[in-house]
């Protein structure tokens, strides 16, 4: 009893340190993570403040600057003339004085007559159908995306004299782009990565392609007050803490930029963290695995021992030595085992024995009924013969039974030796398979019963090569005569079809018969199974497969019903195209063509 609960207790303080060590781990990981997040949502926050803070700073000095430009009386005078070639030219100076990235006028009607850019790509049309937008929407300052390119504009009307008299001449729109470069200053604020987005349109951003794919997929929290809560997100390889901020959410599409923190990066010091924990966890499990091992190992050799026996005896081994010393229960436990394992030794052999001879009963049973019914003919038919007045033809016709029941005996006995056969004993020959089928068709067609059966042969690709043709003769022979005792002997088809496989041929027999009853299907090639046959030997099939099996093939029933049974033979050739001949000549034969052939009836 004592030494059981020391044993208990060994693997009860390895379990506690094993739990303690990563219990551990997880708390001081969890509660470090956490933090960070804390620091990270904070960082994000206060990136955003200063954006905000910095948003509105250029806001009012771009709506100062719109303002003094449509004051300009050079531009007053300009968009009187209200020619748009003159004001397309004239305007050039006026923008490069404005210093903009999009420089816009406008007449009166809300016409752009003027449109300068410093990238290209962003047309008239773009324009005008952007500043149509625009004088739906309240406000100085608004948003314009075309050909991938976001500009923030400011828009101001141009009055003939003073805006009191509202005499208006036109528009002026200047913008400004988010570009590479604004990215990287906004990023730079921020001190995170950023992306500015036109809706689901990432425009600029500082990440990688790859990152900006997989933002693309991100479902991005919505905020009309501000700032939307941080969240995780995995860009790539990489986990993010991003938040979006909305810059212009009247409109759809919206316009956002997102604020994005590594925390991979902000947590790479928990990597040395984790290693330094998981190598005192690791070092505290493996002393106290070692101390288990060298003070269990007395106590648990027992139980060894005799789970090594079941081994044994799961492969076959009886005698394997085991050791039932001592009065605990693996003692106990292991003397009922051997006492066990010697009885069903016993019970094994006895059984063995008990097969072996009713086995040798059920040959000797199906051997004497076949060979007393083929000898009562041979007896019958030559006491018949020592009649004096028979006529030729008479004798002829008994000479003939005689014939056919000395062929049945030897065909029994040709199948019981076949199985004292080996596989060396095989005597390959290069010739065909097909003819190998034509011969044993033709040794069925000789049963006068079997006349009308319908039998076709068909064959895809090539089939010659090295095989005991003899042997191969007499399996195909036994599965046709199988086919034609399952068929209707008025209506029966056979169909033999050959096909060309890697390394040899696959042969196939369908018949339209009654099937395989379902009693037998199971032990369909093993010996003696006759099912429904009065004179069979329940050789054939087993015949079959042996042959199969020594020339390296298989046979198999691949599908059977009330409609008829397919057989599957596959049968490995020595070689599909050339061979040799018995003198040791190379042979060749041409790629047979897809062939069908009928025999006729």
């Amino acid at each position: 009893m004592r030494l059981r609960m020391r044993t208990k207790f060994l693997l009860s303080m390895l379990l506690i340190t094993a739990g303690l060590t990563c219990t551990s781990l997880l708390l001081v990981r969890s509660s470090v993570q956490g933090q960070v997040k804390k620091e990270i949502f904070a960082d994000l926050h206060n990136s955003v403040s200063t954006f905000q803070n910095f948003q509105r700073e250029r806001e009012l000095t771009l709506t100062r600057s719109a303002e003094l430009l449509a004051d300009l009386p050079n531009l007053r005078a300009l968009m009187t003339t209200q020619d748009e070639a003159t004001i397309q030219d004239a305007s050039n100076d006026l923008w490069r004085l404005a210093g903009s990235d999009l420089f816009v006028l406008a007449d009166r009607t809300g016409r752009v007559v003027a449109l300068h850019t410093t990238s290209p790509g962003f047309t008239r049309q773009m324009a005008q159908d952007s500043f149509a937008g625009s004088l739906d929407q309240e406000g100085s300052d608004h948003w314009w995306f075309g050909a991938h390119h976001l500009y923030e504009v400011f828009h101001r009307p141009i009055y003939f004299g003073r805006a009191s008299e509202n005499r208006p001449l036109g528009f002026l729109v200047i913008g400004f782009e988010i570009d590479d470069s604004v990215a990287s200053q906004v990023s730079r604020i921020a001190a995170s990565q950023v992306a500015f987005a036109y809706g689901d349109t990432i425009v600029r951003s500082t990440l990688t392609p790859s990152e900006e794919a997989a933002l693309t997929r991100w479902k991005v929290p919505r905020s009309v007050t501000g700032a939307a809560e941080p969240e995780e997100v995995h860009l790539g390889d990489e986990r993010f803490l991003g938040t979006t901020l909305e810059l212009a959410s009247e409109k759809a599409p919206s316009v956002r930029l997102t604020v994005l923190k590594s925390y991979d990066q902000a947590t790479t010091f928990l990597d040395s963290l984790n290693r330094l924990l998981l190598a005192l966890g690791l070092a505290a499990v493996v002393g106290g695995s070692a101390l288990v091992f060298l003070i269990s190992h007395t106590f648990t050799r027992p139980l060894g021992n005799l789970v090594a026996g079941v081994r044994a005896l799961e492969k076959g081994d009886y005698s394997y030595p085991l050791d039932a010393r001592g009065g605990d229960e693996v003692a106990e436990v292991t003397g009922a085992f051997d006492r066990m394992r010697t009885s069903l030794l016993q019970t094994q052999q006895e059984l063995l024995e008990a097969e072996r001879l009713a086995t040798i009963g059920r040959m000797a049973s199906s051997i004497s009924h076949d060979l007393r019914h083929s000898l009562a003919a041979i007896v019958a038919n030559a006491e018949f013969l020592c009649e004096s007045r028979l006529s030729t033809e008479q004798r002829e016709e008994l000479y003939q039974e005689v014939r056919v029941a000395v062929n049945q005996m030897t065909d029994l006995l040709d199948s019981l030796l076949e199985f004292s056969r080996t596989r060396e004993s095989l005597r390959p020959s290069f010739g065909s398979v097909k003819e190998s089928v034509e011969h044993a068709v033709q040794a069925i067609r000789s049963h006068p019963e079997y006349h009308l059966v319908r039998f076709s042969v068909n064959q895809v690709g090539n089939s010659v090569g090295w095989f005991d043709s003899k042997r191969l003769e007499r399996a195909l022979y036994n599965l046709l005569l199988n086919a034609c005792e399952a068929v209707a002997t008025d209506r029966g088809c056979i169909d033999i079809d050959l096909k060309e496989v890697d390394g040899g041929v696959e042969i196939r027999v369908s018949d339209n018969g009654r099937g395989i009853p379902e009693s037998i299907r199971g032990k369909l090639f093993e010996p003696f199974i006759s099912y429904g046959k009065e004179n069979g030997t329940g050789l054939g099939l087993t015949v079959v497969q042996k042959i199969v099996q020594d020339h390296g093939g298989d046979v198999s029933v691949e599908k059977t019903s009330e409609h008829g049974t397919v057989f599957r033979l596959l049968l490995p050739l020595a070689s599909v195209q050339t061979g040799e001949d018995n003198r040791g000549e190379k042979l060749s034969s041409p790629p047979i063509a897809q062939t069908k052939r009928v025999l006729p009836e």
